[in-house]
């Protein structure tokens, strides 16, 4: 439905700005075969007004005139909907060129690729590569393996609701989310999904590596308000424990929990097998625990002990 949505409005597009006089709806019915396939006149007014609406919001510049016997035309002049001239001077042309090699891993590689060689035949200046020579370097993209980003991205771009079974860390098993998407960000690597659960009326962030399955789209239109503002980035450094508000106390198995230690203030090694460790955290290292199993034990705080425990029953439960 979309893809017959866009072919119409691109048909409409074409008909009002390649005609030298105002056309008629009567006209422009006779000429787009989607009209033609209308089945009353009042399915085709409405289909046309919303049509019409929807390209003056994409910029379209259509204007509306009444000839001598009172008919109303439409008209799109192309001296009014012809863009200003592509000025970029060569650092800025050097930044779009970096862009477009970020996302040479992913759906948007075509587009981008594309869009630069159009700028370039505009006149864009070629600007000079600075990775070119040095792909042993540091390369500037944006890693893209997960199969959910590709609907999701899509999904959020045209605000659609979405449905995928999603599996926490600390779970055996996916369970289903009802989630309206709003925004994708990469964060140390991985992918992020911000957006509103309905099943939890709430806003939760979902980490695309752990989407299993595939990721369905549903009709309907958001039931939640879209921020204007989405700190996917802050949740994450919460969730995982990056914004530490408390000191914990642990045992760790000696050769495991390198992104622990990374973090630890202070590690002792015990004699015994274990090290122990204390280490900065905030919300949801619980869950990192977790995944360790045997490897770790917590030995304070009396709560995130606690919590472990609790996820780890859970899990034995299932």
């Amino acid at each position: 439905m979309a893809i017959a949505k866009a072919e119409r409005l691109m048909n409409l597009a074409l008909c009002l700005l390649g005609t030298r006089r105002p056309l008629s709806k009567r006209e422009l019915r006779g000429s787009i075969e989607a009209y033609l396939e209308a089945g009353t006149d009042d399915s085709f007014n409405r289909m046309f007004e919303r049509d019409k609406d929807d390209l003056r919001e994409l910029g379209l510049v259509i204007e509306t005139v009444e000839n001598l016997d009172g008919e109303v035309g439409y008209l799109a002049r192309r001296d009014s909907n012809r863009l200003p001239p592509i000025t970029l001077d060569a650092e800025e042309a050097a930044a779009l060129g970096l862009a477009a090699k970020v996302w040479q891993q992913a759906r948007l590689a075509g587009a981008a690729s594309g869009a630069l060689q159009k700028l370039r035949a505009a006149g864009m200046p070629e600007a000079e590569d600075p990775y070119e020579g040095h792909h042993s370097a540091l390369e500037p993209r944006i890693p893209v393996h997960e199969t959910a980003f590709e609907p999701l991205m899509l999904a959020c771009r045209d605000r659609r609701p979405v449905v995928f079974d999603y599996r926490k860390a600390n779970a055996a098993r996916a369970e289903t989310r009802h989630v309206e998407p709003w925004t994708l960000e990469c964060w140390r690597g991985h992918w992020y999904l911000a957006g509103w659960d309905r099943e939890r009326g709430a806003e939760r962030v979902f980490r695309l590596s752990r989407i299993t399955g595939k990721v369905r789209s549903r009709a309907g239109a958001f039931t939640a308000e879209v921020p204007d503002v989405v700190t996917v980035r802050e949740t994450v450094e919460s969730w995982a424990g990056e914004t530490a508000t408390r000191t914990a106390r642990i045992r760790l198995r000696p050769g495991s929990g390198y992104p622990l230690r990374a973090r630890a203030t202070a590690v002792r090694d015990l004699g015994d097998g274990w090290d122990e460790l204390e280490i900065p955290y905030g919300h949801g290292l619980d869950a990192g625990l977790v995944e360790l199993g045997p490897e770790v034990v917590v030995l304070a705080p009396a709560d995130l002990r606690a919590d472990v425990m609790d996820r780890l029953r859970a899990v034995a439960k299932d």
